[in-house]
């Protein structure tokens, strides 16, 4: 129960942050010389970096950042994953074989690896990171979404639809995906964990979030090269990426219980 607490509380800290930074006078890359290296104080709770810009503005925007890539993401993925799997078990044969082949072949290479080369060939940006990361990660989503509709499309409900003349669409839409909604809500919450260390790990390759502009993996990159002069930089954006992931697996572990997949 206490964990539940800590992960609900910590996930809707992250998406305030996120959602209301932009609300907010900040100023994450404004240099000021003076403060490099400074300890946290009033001003900056946090402290300031290596350039004199206060780490708790750039926490921010890391957090908003970390929470759109992994929004776009796990959008777009559920999205191409859900359908294609859906209708690719519905329809059986060609189209069944010619999906599970190409989901191997994703497979058979890590996620974070063909991220990365996608990233590469397209260059930085937020948005390349989006489109990387969706190639990737519809593959899950396709395969949970294939294994529901084969173990619902015999049913008698969706038998008696089909005998009344309803289209595949409405069948697939109506009776099949609104049975299995519980375990993509779990898949999703350890997928946008799974987005947001995944966004982190390409900006501390300088493959994302490209400076001036803060992502908690820049931040962590930065601030590797001081650790023994001023590890609240690597501290800050380090334990906020922690417990963020950390929170949503918690909460993924919760919803899966409370929802008892297993047996739905």
């Amino acid at each position: 129960m206490l964990s539940g607490r800590f992960a609900v509380f910590i996930v809707v800290l992250w998406m305030s942050m996120a959602l209301l930074a932009s609300t907010w006078d900040l100023s994450p890359n404004v240099i000021n010389l003076p403060k490099m290296f400074a300890a946290p104080e009033w001003s900056s709770l946090l402290g300031y970096d290596d350039l004199g810009r206060p780490l708790m503005d750039r926490l921010l925007i890391g957090a908003r950042v970390s929470f759109w890539v992994s929004l776009w993401v796990i959008s777009l993925s559920m999205s191409i994953g859900v359908l294609l799997g859906a209708f690719a078990a519905y329809a059986g044969g060609l189209a069944d074989q010619v999906l599970v082949r190409i989901i191997d072949v994703f497979l058979a290479f890590p996620g974070i690896l063909l991220a990365i080369a996608l990233a590469a060939v397209l260059g930085p940006g937020v948005e390349n990171i989006v489109f990387a990361l969706s190639v990737v990660g519809w593959v899950g989503f396709a395969r949970l979404s294939r294994a529901q509709v084969l173990s619902l499309k015999r049913r008698d409900h969706v038998l008696a639809a089909r005998v009344l003349g309803a289209s595949r669409w409405r069948i697939i839409t109506r009776h099949l995906l609104l049975l299995s909604v519980a375990p993509f809500i779990v898949e999703a919450t350890f997928g946008v964990a799974a987005v947001i260390v995944s966004e982190a790990g390409l900006s501390f390759l300088g493959l994302g979030v490209q400076p001036p502009d803060a992502s908690w993996g820049s931040m962590i990159r930065d601030g590797a090269r001081y650790m023994l002069v001023a590890p609240h930089m690597v501290l800050a954006p380090g334990l906020a990426l922690a417990l963020v992931v950390l929170a949503l697996n918690l909460l993924g572990d919760r919803l899966r219980d409370y929802l008892d997949v297993k047996h739905s």
